[in-house]
């Protein structure tokens, strides 16, 4: 009887140097969102993933995709903490789309959680409870990537106005394993987004229509007011604006000049 062969370790595509980088923004500037994608298609294939939390640039860039055949896999953080809307519209994106959108799931329920570190840590602590709910869920399934599609805005916020339409960065120091992070719609404003939506009838999550601009978890989202930013409705008493999905890996960037 032979033995069977053993798994080859995962080895993504190799991705480009920071000097390419650069030199692919710059390359890029005047693309669409159809031709961003259809690079990362071309260069990744299904070793890029979409990405999503169901906000509505995810959503138009599924759209996009889909209508140009791209199947790229979609993955999104289910931190146990979610709307019922928000998992409601999961499964009506699945039909919508025919595809299947894979649900990570952190180490820790919720009631796990509390009894490490007690009851409702999103109150003390909301970077630790993003930290166990999101970003390690994501890390490893990054491992498995070798290009990362996220609906980043520059619009979005003042922590966001600088995003690239190609990023690197470094995802394992002692292996030197790098992801690009690939943000196709980072120029879209709210109102093309909208557009779209509503144009190709796209589902989209009804909490947006009863004030919640940005829907996260439910402890940490609230409706926002008009005139706020966009995401001033998130963790709401803290000082913080992002999860730590978009910040904690650190950045590969070209300093030659």
């Amino acid at each position: 009887m032979t033995a069977a062969s053993p798994v080859p370790d995962f080895k993504p595509p190799a991705p480009p140097t920071a000097r390419e980088v650069a030199a692919l923004n710059r390359q890029f500037a005047g693309k669409t969102t159809p031709e961003l994608l259809a690079w990362a298609w071309e260069r990744f294939g299904n070793q890029a993933a979409i990405g999503t939390s169901y906000q509505g640039a995810g959503l138009v860039m599924m759209h996009l995709a889909s209508l140009a055949g791209l199947k790229f896999p979609v993955f999104t953080l289910d931190t146990g903490l979610l709307f019922p809307e928000t998992l409601e519209l999961k499964r009506r994106l699945e039909e919508f789309f025919g595809l299947k959108i894979e649900s990570l799931d952190p180490d820790l329920t919720v009631e796990e959680q509390a009894d490490i570190h007690g009851p409702e840590l999103w109150k003390r602590d909301p970077d630790l409870c993003c930290t166990v709910r999101k970003v390690l869920p994501l890390r490893g399934k990054l491992q498995d990537l070798a290009c990362w599609l996220t609906g980043l805005r520059r619009e979005q916020s003042e922590s966001r106005a600088d995003v690239g339409l190609v990023e690197l960065y470094q995802l394992n120091e002692e292996t030197g394993r790098e992801i690009v992070k690939l943000n196709p719609m980072a120029n879209w404003s709210r109102q093309e987004i909208w557009a779209h939506i509503k144009q190709h009838k796209i589902p989209y999550n009804p909490l947006h229509d009863q004030g919640y601009r940005s829907i996260g978890c439910v402890p940490c989202t609230r409706k926002t007011a008009e005139g706020q930013g966009e995401r001033a409705g998130r963790w709401t008493g803290f000082k913080k604006v992002e999860c730590g999905i978009h910040t904690f890996l650190p950045k590969k960037v070209d300093f030659q000049i």
